[in-house]
């Protein structure tokens, strides 16, 4: 009975490593058209306001929020159909970690609204633009594997792939010496 658990558990882990991936860029993607949709319809987005104030203050006051609105719905439904078709990945991502750099922004010039009494109390709307951690953790995770990098499955794949890595840091280092 524990032999068909195990090879009940590897075979479910292989699913994970061969479709977690296309799974996270996936839904990554939907929340990022939806979110970005939602910006079309002024009153409908819970983050409209906030992010109009936090690019208006940005702009200096030169891009007001009729304008910078439909700019940044437009930008996150590319994020995201761009997650979901695999189309300009790259850019896809660099357009990602920038408009998330950006959510940040309230939180250092809106603590008032983002924070109760001190850093470690966060509001909702602090709570909402804290949470855009994860989106960039995995951002970064599928930034991985731009260049063919996967997920593994079989511990003895990842401990060899470490054991090479190691071994051709080392080999970098010694031939950075010798230059």
């Amino acid at each position: 009975m524990l032999g068909i658990k195990r090879l009940s558990e590897k075979r479910i882990i292989a699913w994970k490593a061969r479709n977690g991936m296309n799974i996270l860029r996936i839904c990554l993607g939907i929340i990022f058209i939806w979110f970005g949709f939602l910006k079309f319809f002024p009153g409908a987005s819970s983050a409209e306001e906030i992010a109009g104030r936090t690019i208006l203050k940005l702009s200096l006051g030169w891009v007001k929020p009729e304008v910078s609105m439909p700019v940044l719905a437009v930008w996150e439904c590319v994020i995201g159909l761009g997650l979901i078709s695999k189309a300009w990945l790259r850019l896809t991502l660099i357009l990602l970690y920038l408009q998330m750099a950006g959510t940040f922004l309230p939180l250092l010039f809106f603590p008032h609204e983002t924070f109760n009494h001190s850093l470690f109390v966060p509001t909702l709307l602090g709570q909402y633009i804290i949470k855009n951690f994860v989106l960039i953790s995995s951002g970064i995770v599928i930034g991985a594997t731009l260049k063919g990098g996967k997920l593994v499955s079989s511990p003895l794949v990842a401990e060899k792939s470490i054991k090479r890595e190691k071994r051709f840091g080392r080999i970098r280092r010694i031939l950075r010496l010798g230059a």
